[in-house]
């Protein structure tokens, strides 16, 4: 028998945010009665989320070259689920896997899960901890995640914000605290080198609307290197054209930008929604993409001494 999704409510003034067991995922998320996030409208669909709506990706978010890394001179080899690349911790990585839900009070809850050894093919068992509370109109996910060995981990939320009601963000305006990012080769792999976005199209060091950045509609899938910061300056925020402004603050070195570029519509959406290219943006805070095999990218082994934590926190509030 499927194991049942659990849902539970967290609620602090206008704020209502649904979240669900399975994937650690936020379903729907409300501000004054208005949806910030794309969603599905059945809980069960996000057992087979191929675009990872609203989850936790892990063990490692984002892309492992070629579905393999060298650990202490053995190689590992993964389920290459975006071949031959592996992507957002497999095919039944955290973001499809059902957790253990405990709701805590109106404004927190935990969920945790337990991935054997060799889960995705990764060495070590790991023990996972997410704590999501609601303070002050911000969302936070504190993350941690324990492995019996050496192990990588890369923890990752990944929603898809639409903060004005329309078919498309592109007349959302994003800032970014980084002077950098890590470009891509055709494969979206990190080629390895930095890039100043001064006077490019990457280039969000001020409040810069995506139609102005990005005229053709490329679209926008890559990890920005950011900037040293501390309270209260955010890491990035969103506006919306009716003055609605996202805010993320977090304690990783890095932040993926993806507008959606391929987003389908995999299950039927909450009401009012289309699910279809550009139609939301995801922030996701992260260590760099592909740092098992990018020298120079930073370490994202952990050990049971040294495990892996994130906190991360999110603020809308409504124009």
């Amino acid at each position: 028998m499927t194991d049942e999704i659990k849902r539970h409510v967290l609620r602090e003034g206008d704020v209502s945010i649904t979240v669900l067991s399975v994937g650690c995922a936020v379903q729907d998320w409300t501000v004054a009665g208005r949806r910030m996030v794309l969603g599905y409208a059945e809980a069960e669909a996000y057992r087979n989320n191929a675009v990872s709506m609203g989850v936790i990706c892990g063990r490692v978010a984002n892309r492992i070259s070629n579905a393999r890394f060298d650990l202490n001179g053995e190689v590992w080899t993964l389920p290459a689920n975006a071949d031959p690349h592996h992507i957002h911790g497999g095919p039944g990585g955290f973001g499809w896997r059902n957790w253990q839900m405990e709701p805590l009070c109106d404004t927190h809850v935990r969920l945790s899960l337990h991935s054997p050894h060799l889960d995705q093919g990764y060495p070590g068992a790991v023990d996972v901890t997410v704590d999501m509370r609601l303070d002050n109109g911000a969302l936070s996910w504190d993350m941690r995640a324990v492995p019996d060995r050496e192990t990588p981990l890369n923890l990752a939320q990944h929603l898809y914000f639409n903060l004005g009601d329309t078919a498309s963000i592109y007349n959302h305006a994003l800032r970014i605290a980084a002077q950098s990012c890590t470009p891509t080769n055709a494969q979206y792999l990190p080629t390895g080198a930095r890039l100043d976005v001064t006077g490019t199209r990457y280039d969000f060091t001020r409040l810069r609307r995506f139609s102005e950045a990005d005229p053709e509609t490329l679209g926008f899938d890559l990890n920005y290197v950011l900037n040293a910061l501390s309270d209260p300056d955010p890491s990035a925020e969103i506006l919306a054209p009716d003055g609605t402004r996202l805010q993320l603050w977090t304690d990783r070195p890095g932040l993926q930008l993806y507008t959606s570029n391929t987003l389908r519509a995999c299950a039927a959406p909450l009401q009012g929604q289309i699910h279809a290219p550009f139609a939301g943006v995801c922030l996701e805070a992260q260590d760099f993409p592909n740092a098992l095999n990018t020298p120079g990218f930073g370490s994202i082994l952990c050990t049971p001494e040294r495990p892996y934590t994130q906190s991360t926190r999110i603020r809308i509030d409504a124009g």
